[in-house]
C-alpha cells in the first residue's frame, strides 16, 4: 500500500513553513514542487534555473533515465518560486535553483536533503506517517488524484510514468473502487 497524507495534512506541512525566514520560503517552495507536481526528490535537486520558462509558464525536469519533461508551473508554486529566487537564493556560481543557505553557498549534494527538509516539515506540522521521504508526497499527490475521480492513466501522465502498471500501485488504494468489483460473500449453506 502506497503511504500518504490526506490533501488537509499536506496543507499543514506547508502551512508549517515559517514564510518569514529564507529557509522557511525555499522549504515552501520545495515542498510545493513536491506536493503540487509529484516531483521525485531527484528532479528537485537537479532543476536548473534554465529548466524554469517564465514566459510559457513551465519547467523542463530532468527526470529517471536522462529523460527531460516538460510540466506546467502552478501559479502558486511560480509565485513560492519568485519569492524565494528573488529575495533568498544566494548568489553563487552553480545555476541549481536550490542551494544551502550556509557558506559556501551550492547545490544540494543529493536527493538526501530533501528527504531531510519534509521530515523536519512533517515534525513542525506535528505528523508521524510511517514513511517520511520526498516520496511521501509524490504518493500523496496520486492519492487526491484517484480520490477526486482520476484514471490511473491519467496519474500515471501526471507522474510521468513510463510503464502503465508502475501506477497499478495507486489502485490499492482506491477502496471504493474495489468495493465496487467486489462480490457479495456467499451466505446460507451449500457448497
Amino acid at each position: 500500500m502506497p503511504k500518504h497524507l490526506t490533501p488537509e495534512e499536506i496543507e499543514r506541512v506547508l502551512k508549517a513553513c515559517n514564510r518569514r525566514t529564507a529557509n522557511g520560503r525555499r522549504d515552501y517552495a520545495l515542498l510545493l514542487l513536491l506536493a503540487r507536481l509529484g516531483l521525485r526528490a531527484g528532479e528537485v535537486v537537479a532543476l536548473q534555473l534554465d529548466d524554469i520558462n517564465w514566459r510559457v509558464g513551465e519547467i523542463i525536469l530532468r527526470g529517471k533515465g536522462l529523460f527531460h519533461d516538460r510540466m506546467p508551473l502552478p501559479a502558486d508554486v511560480g509565485q513560492a518560486l519568485t519569492s524565494y529566487l528573488r529575495r533568498d537564493r544566494p548568489v553563487c556560481a552553480t545555476r541549481r535553483v536550490f542551494v544551502c543557505m550556509k557558506a559556501p553557498p551550492r547545490g544540494f549534494a543529493g536527493p538526501s536533503t530533501l528527504t531531510t527538509i519534509v521530515r523536519r516539515a512533517l515534525a513542525r506540522a506535528d505528523l508521524h506517517p510511517t514513511f517520511k521521504g520526498a516520496h511521501l508526497l509524490r504518493h500523496s499527490l496520486a492519492t487526491s488524484m484517484l480520490g477526486a475521480g482520476a484514471t490511473l492513466g491519467e496519474i500515471g501522465e501526471v507522474l510521468r510514468h513510463r510503464a502503465p502498471n508502475t501506477t497499478e500501485i495507486y489502485a490499492k488504494v482506491d477502496f471504493e473502487g474495489l468495493r465496487s468489483l467486489a462480490h457479495p460473500w456467499p451466505m446460507g449453506g451449500g457448497l
